[in-house]
């Protein structure tokens, strides 16, 4: 991997170029249709098989999904998203692309949750709230919504319990979920109240609009400023519950970020999305030699001592759904994560 960080030079004392981080790109497109055939496998999930003909031809893929299976685009992406859809026997990474005659699409499409959603009585940190939408600024150790061995204790039971109206679009496991963060990771959080917020706060997030920002204290002092990753994330091919930078069944993925402190052997670094794919700050930061500090899974073993990764999203910028008033939050991060940022601050000064 080349040194990135010399690509970069110093122009005066306060300005730096730009770092462009330009890696290879998914090659790999998906989609199809046609004829269709359901099999279910006693008591797991139903696989559908589309075999493209010339009436499905030139379709866009979550299109052609949503026509044939009845199923609304959020339902579509998130099935694409989680892998569930593959093209020609490789997983379809791309919603746009266009089936071809004679293309072969298989979706998976998981059993209804069995498990009830409860709602639980919960502390939570509600940042803003109407009948539309609530922002949220959630604690580390919170799981966002319910999944195998987390049905009890997440935010979606906590959220099922405060306002009883959230949005149904992703079903009973993640009602009003539109965006996701991970369980230590804390920060601003927004939820929809009803489908006509879910489906636009959705669209918001696809067309960039809505903006996120995190602050993370990562391994190792930069030599400049700014930077930008562009680098297709994907499942690891060695490790099935990490996300990995590589070109096989990935999707884009932008992080943005600028260098705000730099210190002995870490540094403070504020990120910006222009996509949102799994694990996408922790990934791209490791890539590039600067992991994230305390992160369990893409992180150093010789690192702060956190009880998780020490990533906080700081800043959410979004159109109010019915009003299409701009609104934007800003949340603090929580005492673990200032407490180490004053202890690198302490040394530095120290030195």
């Amino acid at each position: 991997m080349p040194d990135y960080s010399n690509e970069t030079e110093l122009k005066n004392e306060d300005q730096f170029e730009e770092l462009e981080i330009e890696k290879v790109k998914s090659e790999i497109e998906g989609d199809s249709t046609a004829n269709l055939t359901i099999r279910e496998a006693d008591g797991e999930n139903d696989f559908v098989t589309i075999q493209i003909d010339e009436s499905k031809a030139k379709t866009r893929l979550d299109k052609l999904i949503c026509q044939e299976l009845d199923l609304s685009r959020a339902r579509v992406e998130a099935l694409i998203d989680d892998g569930m859809v593959c093209l020609n026997g490789q997983v379809a990474v791309k919603a746009s692309k266009k089936v071809q005659v004679g293309d072969v699409l298989e979706i998976e499409l998981p059993e209804p949750e069995s498990t009830d959603v409860l709602p639980e009585k919960m502390d939570l940190d509600i940042v803003y709230e109407d009948s539309d939408i609530i922002v949220i600024n959630k604690q580390r150790g919170l799981v966002v919504h319910p999944a195998p061995g987390h049905y009890k204790g997440t935010l979606v039971n906590g959220l099922l319990y405060h306002c009883q109206d959230l949005s149904g679009i992703n079903g009973v496991a993640r009602p009003g979920i539109v965006h996701r963060i991970d369980k230590d990771t804390t920060g601003l959080l927004v939820v929809a109240k009803n489908d006509l917020a879910h489906e636009s706060l959705a669209k918001q997030i696809m067309d960039k609009t809505c903006k996120r920002e995190y602050l993370a204290i990562v391994h190792e002092p930069f030599s400049h400023r700014t930077g930008t990753i562009h680098a297709p994330i994907g499942r690891d091919e060695k490790d099935r519950q990490k996300m990995a930078v590589t070109s096989k069944n990935s999707r884009d993925a932008v992080t943005r970020f600028e260098v705000l402190e730099n210190f002995d052997k870490f540094a403070l670094v504020r990120c910006a999305l222009d996509t949102g794919r799994t694990h996408q700050i922790r990934v791209h930061m490791a890539y590039i030699h600067h992991p994230v500090a305390a992160d369990p899974k893409y992180g150093r073993r010789n690192t702060l001592p956190a009880s998780g990764q020490l990533l906080h999203a700081c800043h959410l910028e979004l159109i109010h759904p019915r009003t299409g008033e701009k609104m934007a939050f800003d949340a603090e991060p929580d005492d673990e994560f200032n407490q180490y940022l004053n202890e690198l601050r302490a040394l530095k000064e120290n030195q």
